[in-house]
């Protein structure tokens, strides 16, 4: 067991997991990590290209004897969510990430540790950089903004690569094989603000939802873990039948692909609605704490006094049609698979909550490995939209990846396992957006498979990575490139 860092880096993956924690990367702010990996490449005398999105595809010859095995490309992307605990001092376009070790997990400080996807980038850079590794013909593809748009992977140029078999690095579970994933699209219903004068003799008061887990809006969908941006509609709908008050602003959530954790709304009342504004506070917590006692809990709601004067709220008919916005637009598990037992076949997350001197703005990620039922998803949310007078923005609609009952790739990789551990090895599919579902639609004919250590809590401030389980799968991904030149590709 490694209890220090500076031990912990000898091994050639956690050396480059410490380089890269370095160098900010988060999704749209990838321009130094991106030129890193240029300057790896030509260190070491690697063919490399960055293209106009900041991807990086680096290739490596094939070791002597394996001339002859197909080209594989090794895939990741180079940003990361970046997420904070309330009152951190981190800046994530210029500080390092603070890594720290507990038993045999890998943390950050009170922030997200960036294994999603600084995995894969290690990965690659420790196989690249080695002289001992046995391996076919290498095409290493890290891309940008996988979290947020998927841009990086959409202007891939397939005229780059010459591989057909992708082994992407971008899973979460140990001793599993992931086949397939869902598709996606990002969904921002935008509601005009009419404003008008704030009233005289109120006060203002911020309503904070605190202390849920989040997650990754796909991975940990079926949690049942709280949506700070839902609860906060549904404390609104309540004070609104009882209590007379002016709305001022809502916030909540930093990405769509995360399960939010923190909402504010700023709200206006007079003075002899205080008292009851407290007890269907406290109303509230005792709601919450009994509904979410398992999945998160931790959840509190707070009131606090703002001393700023406002001098505009919402109209009440933007007042009432924010509130509707925040019931009505679809959260959660949509359907399940009748295929795959325990797998969201659909889903959706009412992600990002923005108030601006305009619009407010309710942003979902909606995902499905069904292509026709994420359509449906998107019907129901342009009918919210019509009916409460919104614009509707599609973007960042990537497919779905579907299980290849015939992959090549699977089935070395079930044959190594087997022969490693004496079992048969997990087959999965996700509820998740994975970039092998965009290379397959460029590339026809890819086979691909994804592979990955055991990540906990992605996305959120308390994400751990399993070190013995990075080790591992790094372990398992050298025996699987070494066993292609004995495996039969014709078969």
């Amino acid at each position: 067991m490694y209890h220090f860092i500076e031990d912990l880096i000898q091994h050639p993956v956690f050396y480059y997991f410490s380089k890269i924690s370095k160098i900010p990367r988060g999704s749209g702010n990838e321009k130094a990590i991106s030129d890193y990996l240029v300057r790896f490449a030509k260190e070491r005398h690697l063919e490399v290209k960055q293209d106009a999105a900041l991807n990086v595809i680096i290739k490596k010859p094939a070791t002597p004897g394996y001339e002859n095995i197909p080209t594989v490309i090794i895939q990741g992307h180079m940003d990361m969510v970046c997420e904070k605990n309330t009152g951190t001092v981190h800046d994530f376009e210029k500080d390092p990430i603070q890594l720290r070790i507990v038993d045999d997990m890998l943390y950050a400080t009170n922030t997200t540790l960036g294994a999603d996807n600084g995995v894969a980038v290690a990965y690659a850079l420790a196989l690249l950089d080695s002289k001992e590794a046995l391996h076919p013909a290498l095409e290493v593809i890290i891309t940008t903004e996988e979290e947020t748009t998927m841009g990086g992977a959409l202007a891939v140029d397939p005229s780059d690569l010459k591989g057909k078999i992708l082994i992407n690095i971008d899973s979460e579970e140990d001793h599993k094989l992931l086949v397939s994933s869902a598709g996606g699209i990002k969904v921002t219903q935008s509601l005009p603000i009419a404003w008008e004068e704030a009233p005289k003799n109120t006060a203002a008061y911020s309503i904070s939802v605190r202390g849920l887990r989040g997650g990754h809006s796909g991975i940990s969908i079926n949690k049942g873990r709280g949506n700070s941006n839902k609860i906060i509609g549904r404390i609104l709908a309540d004070l609104a039948a009882e209590i007379p008050y002016y709305l001022q602003k809502i916030c909540g959530g930093s990405a769509t692909n995360a399960i939010p954790r923190e909402t504010d709304a700023i709200i206006l009342v007079s003075e002899n609605s205080i008292k009851k504004l407290e007890a269907k506070i406290a109303e509230w917590n005792t709601i919450l704490q009994y509904e979410l006692k398992t999945s998160d809990p931790e959840v509190h709601i707070s009131l606090n006094f703002v001393e700023f004067e406002f001098t505009h709220v919402f109209s009440e008919q933007t007042k009432q049609k924010a509130i509707a916005s925040l019931m009505l637009i679809p959260n959660g598990i949509q359907s399940m698979s009748m295929d795959i037992e325990g797998l969201v076949e659909s889903s959706t997350n009412l992600g990002v909550v923005t108030t601006s001197e305009t619009e407010l703005h309710f942003a979902s990620d909606s995902r499905s490995s069904v292509k026709s039922l994420k359509v449906d998803i998107v019907k129901k949310a342009q009918l919210i939209a019509e009916v409460l007078g919104c614009e509707l923005i599609m973007e960042n609609d990537y497919p779905e990846w579907p299980y290849n009952p015939d992959s090549k790739i699977r089935k070395l990789f079930e044959k190594v396992y087997k022969e490693k551990h004496g079992t048969d090895i997990e087959i999965i599919a996700v509820h998740a957006g994975i970039e092998c579902g965009i290379l397959i639609d460029k590339i026809p004919g890819l086979d691909a498979i994804s592979i990955g250590p055991d990540m906990y809590n992605v996305h959120t401030p308390n994400e751990h990575l399993s070190i013995p389980s990075t080790i591992n799968n790094w372990e398992y991904f050298l025996s699987v490139l070494k066993e292609m030149k004995s495996f039969d590709w014709e078969e």
